[in-house]
């Protein structure tokens, strides 16, 4: 595979319940949301930029996507995660485990959304 940038280039998180899951990521990562109605799909994208890194991504509610905690993780990037990780329980969620160093590479925590799905935040310091 040649590939000339990062490899993800788009992200979904399933939901069973789009404006509980909009209201807790809107509270936990301060961020506002777009919606998109495609069919039988509902989605919320989240607040971003073309011009910044990263990658863009949505909320999305469908008969065939079902909310996980045993499959792929999505890291949301944060100045520190341990802000983020501390909005978590407040907002309905719980914490899977708070901020932890992962060295040079710097600091991780994961939580669970009100969906049932187990999210990680990234940050360097």
């Amino acid at each position: 595979m040649q590939n000339q940038s990062n490899p993800v280039n788009w992200f979904e998180i399933s939901v069973n319940n789009l404006e509980r899951a909009k209201k807790f990521y809107g509270a936990v990562l301060e961020t506002e949301f777009q919606d998109l109605d495609l069919d039988n799909t509902k989605m919320a994208l989240f607040a971003m930029s073309p011009e910044k890194p990263g990658t863009g991504g949505s909320l999305l509610l469908a008969d065939e996507a079902n909310p996980s905690a045993d499959g792929t993780t999505i890291y949301f990037s944060c100045e520190d995660c341990a802000v983020e990780v501390g909005r978590v329980e407040a907002n309905g969620g719980s914490i899977v485990f708070p901020k932890m160093s992962i060295g040079e590479f710097g600091f991780v925590a994961q939580f669970m959304d009100t969906e049932g799905n187990r999210i990680g935040l990234h940050s360097q310091k």
